[in-house]
């Protein structure tokens, strides 16, 4: 996969007078902006500004090689200012998100099901089918059933063994996905014996991965030998894994000094995944290759949305989870999970790592980004925060009668492009429930989907592609050094609840995120994960305890 060109490192972001200063009222008229004292805060924007109702500038402490594919993205959806303002990202923002859509929010039935109705005010293209009702299981093939006796019309993630099934069915079709993710086994580094490396290393070693590519995973998917698949720029073909080998695996447990057997949960949760099709059986096996090394391990399985918010605190020990790409570049992969500014999931970060990401993350040119990338991939295998194990192929089924229907690589697929040439309604079975629907603050794939039909960011992603392409705004501009970004909003968008789209709702979305001192700077969880990972650090965060 190509790098951005850097005609497509654009990107757009704005905000309200909320630090060091006195704070506006945001009444109408005014035009709200921040302003960082300085670059050391540790975050990559420097000023937010609306210059005018419908423009955007920001200034960047340095360039950004993805920009305009991280503001593609969910998490960085544009809400109405007075909404934030109103609910201060508590209750029914959580609960009730009010975007531009071409579908609106109608019922959320909490554990049975979520409606969504067309937009009828939509600013572009109206939405095929008029309601898309979304449901979930946990059960893979319990979603198959569904779809082949037709109470439902689409499913997500269809079981390994079912592709066959789907395929050879002539009700339906499979719409499979190219594999840009990432299954692994991660290890938190501040709690014993994971603060070791030698016990990290030994694990390293240790796993088999094609023996769990080969047993649990469908066609399309592959072994991984780096955090970042093969087909998204970043990955480093000169950094070899390390090979499995159980006496040097076992040697490292002696060096280690660490007592065997070693006592551990494995936790994980029982949720379907591109990246993970079978996530108790993997666990399982998992359990028994680490019992040849030492290790009594017990499996721990956790509530989905509980498991997201306690891996993102660094809370599990020892954690199988995955990724798959938000954007199709290695700062998705590599930056979000062990940047400077990523979750302590894995515990402290290294600065081995950390530095050669921030340099990358500087540049436009891949000749410079490369060289880089491959020394942040040679000290992720050697520090081993993780083990990366599979990357996994998956896909999609539906009924032949919906038209346009589609897999998205990012797994970004948008309904309103879909018909149900029987009728006006769409029902589709994903995988889980999602924790909340104010997608800034969440990180889990649940909710992005449905964020994805409700609310819409200033880039989107062109359709069953990766490419970042204008959506609330009609274009992000740079300046010659690629340092100031001017965005132009798109005219005549309305949210769903009638008021206009205008640069400060762009603002007000972008510094409830980044400044953490600001009263909107809340949500179901408060961690806004997306913003530090994509962006650096918050403007005005709290000491570090």
């Amino acid at each position: 996969m190509k790098a951005f060109s850097r005609a497509a490192i654009v990107a757009i972001l704005l905000s309200l007078v909320l630090a060091g200063s006195a704070r506006p009222s945001a009444a109408q008229g005014d035009l709200v902006s921040l302003s960082a004292k300085d670059c050391t805060y540790g975050g990559e924007f420097k000023t937010i500004a609306a210059t005018d109702a419908s423009t955007v500038k920001f200034t960047l402490c340095a360039p950004d090689a993805a920009f305009l594919a991280k503001i593609a993205f969910q998490a960085f959806q544009i809400s109405p200012a007075a909404y934030l303002q109103k609910t201060s990202g508590k209750g029914d923002i959580n609960n009730l998100p009010i975007g531009t859509g071409p579908y609106k929010l109608e019922k959320w039935d909490k554990g049975n099901q979520i409606i969504l109705t067309r937009n009828d005010a939509y600013w572009g293209e109206k939405a095929k089918t008029k309601t898309v009702v979304i449901k979930w299981t946990t059960d893979a093939s319990a979603r198959l059933v569904e779809l082949q006796a037709g109470t439902a019309d689409g499913i997500d993630n269809v079981a390994p063994g079912d592709f066959a099934v789907v395929s050879g069915d002539s009700n339906l079709k499979l719409y499979e996905r190219q594999a840009l993710n990432v299954m692994y086994l991660g290890m938190q580094n501040t709690i014993a014996p994971f603060d070791n490396l030698k016990v990290r290393q030994a694990i390293a070693y240790a796993i088999d991965k094609q023996r769990i590519v080969d047993n649990f995973y469908p066609k399309g998917s592959t072994v991984a030998s780096q955090f970042v698949p093969k087909a998204i720029f970043g990955f480093t073909k000169e950094v070899e894994p390390f090979k499995r080998d159980i006496a040097k695996a076992k040697q490292l447990i002696a060096e280690s000094g660490v007592a065997t057997p070693i006592k551990v949960a494995l936790s994980y949760r029982n949720v379907v995944r591109g990246y993970l099709p079978q996530p108790a059986i993997v666990a399982q096996d998992l359990q028994a290759q680490l019992k040849e090394i030492g290790f009594d391990v017990t499996l721990n399985e956790v509530e989905s949305s509980t498991y997201i918010t306690q891996t993102n605190k660094g809370t599990f020990p020892l954690f199988l989870l995955g990724w798959g790409a938000d954007w199709p570049d290695a700062t998705n992969f590599l930056d979000y999970h062990f940047g400077a500014g990523a979750n302590p999931t894995f515990g402290k970060t290294f600065k081995e790592i950390t530095e050669p990401l921030a340099k990358a993350q500087q540049s436009a040119d891949p000749k410079v980004r490369y060289p880089l990338y491959q020394e942040a991939n040679k000290q992720v295998r050697d520090l081993v925060p993780m083990v990366p194990i599979a990357n996994g192929g998956s896909a999609m089924a539906f009924k032949t009668t919906i038209a346009g229907a589609q897999a998205s690589p990012l797994t970004d697929e948008k309904f309103a492009f879909m018909q149900n040439t029987k009728g006006d309604q769409l029902v589709f079975i994903q995988g889980g429930e999602p924790g909340g629907l104010y997608c800034p603050d969440e990180t889990d794939g649940e909710a992005f989907r449905i964020c994805g039909q409700v609310a819409e960011s200033l880039y989107g992603y062109e359709i069953g592609g990766t490419a970042p392409i204008p959506k609330l705004a009609t274009a992000c501009t740079p300046n010659a050094d690629l340092t100031e970004w001017t965005c132009k909003l798109r005219t005549g968008v309305k949210f769903h609840d009638g008021s206009a789209l205008t640069a400060n709702d762009v603002a007000t979305s972008y510094i409830a995120q980044w400044d953490a001192s600001s009263p909107l700077h809340t949500g179901r969880e408060t961690q806004f994960s997306y913003l530090t990972a994509s962006f650096g650090g918050f403007l005005n965060a709290p000491p570090a305890k």
